[in-house]
């Protein structure tokens, strides 16, 4: 069985949203939940997926392990996975891991760009590793099944997660910096790290974090995967779009700034790209896995490579999820 994943979205989320992963064949998506939200925000953002379920229970439902992602293929859905791209629903309470786990909480960034209470950001200049409180929640993440994401955290931090977790961690949507160096693109080494601790990279089609941004090529991106695949093999590299399709410009400025700054601040590397930028052609949306699937074939993989890549990578890594 051949299944296509999608392991990041952060859209504005719709049933427009919904048909179009539908019509894109995709059998889960791994969703940004929350951001800077505390616990009770997520509660609330829990609210509106509640009514996201019961108005496109034909589209989509909650899933929880990799038996979700079975069921969406023989019943023509998506399976829906809850993340985070920050700590803050957990706050400095180590019990609200499991909490934010009952609630269907599946993957977990330990910082978004800046310095958190578990690890170091992307965007900071010193970065000090995962701390006291960040070993602590990687035990409590891997006892109970929250994916460690490593995808906006600084190097070391991200080292020290695949050193400290005793489970394979995730980097799910990033890319090579040794074909753009994007802040957030990462080193050849630290992939094959990553690799080397069975851990997954997501590919992301995000414009800023690709050459030539909007203006890249399938070609390139495919060539891109190929380089990858070299250096984590073919069995740690899958998708994470990054897709933020229908979000107005300010979520970006709420994005980058969350609630601890004032003023505009769209972080090094993207103070002159304040809005959303456009996606490729090849890749407006996520019916774009399809460009992607001829790409990747005209680049030499072969049909059980292309389909690992395209979502088969990702099921296998969720079955080592509780």
């Amino acid at each position: 069985m051949n299944y296509k994943i999608d392991n990041l979205q952060y859209c504005k989320w719709s049933r427009e949203v919904f048909e179009i992963n539908h019509q894109a064949g995709l059998d889960a998506v791994h969703v940004t939940v929350v951001y800077h939200e505390d616990y009770d925000e997520f509660l609330e953002r829990l609210k509106e997926w509640d009514e996201h379920f019961k108005n496109n229970s034909d589209l989509i439902f909650l899933g929880k392990n990799f038996s979700d992602i079975e069921k969406a293929k023989k019943d023509k859905k998506t399976a829906i996975f809850f993340g985070f791209q920050n700590c803050s629903p957990i706050e400095d309470d180590i019990g609200l891991i499991g909490k934010v786990h009952e609630h269907g909480c599946r993957f977990m960034q330990l910082t978004y760009n800046n310095q958190s209470l578990l690890a170091t950001g992307c965007y900071e200049k010193n970065d000090s590793g995962v701390t006291n409180f960040g070993r602590e929640a990687i035990k409590e993440m891997n006892k109970i099944g929250v994916v460690v994401d490593m995808s906006h955290s600084a190097e070391k931090s991200t080292f020290d997660a695949i050193d400290i977790s005793e489970k394979p961690i995730a980097i799910t949507h990033a890319n090579p910096s040794f074909w753009h160096s994007a802040k957030r693109n990462k080193s050849k080494d630290l992939l094959k790290t990553l690799a080397d601790s069975k851990g997954m990279l997501g590919l992301s089609l995000y414009p800023h974090h690709l050459k030539s941004g909007t203006n890249c090529t399938l070609e390139s991106f495919c060539e891109m995967t190929a380089q990858t695949v070299e250096i984590m093999g073919i069995n740690n590299v899958g998708i994470g779009s990054d897709l933020c399709l229908f979000q107005p410009d300010t979520v970006v400025e709420w994005m980058r700034n969350g609630t601890w700054a004032k003023q505009k601040n769209f972080g090094e590397g993207s103070k002159s790209k304040p809005g959303f930028p456009k996606q490729p052609k090849w890749f407006e949306d996520a019916r774009g896995f399809k460009n992607l699937e001829t790409g990747l074939k005209k680049t030499g993989f072969n049909d059980e490579e292309t389909n690992k890549i395209l979502g088969n990578n990702w099921f296998n890594f969720y079955k080592g999820i509780n």
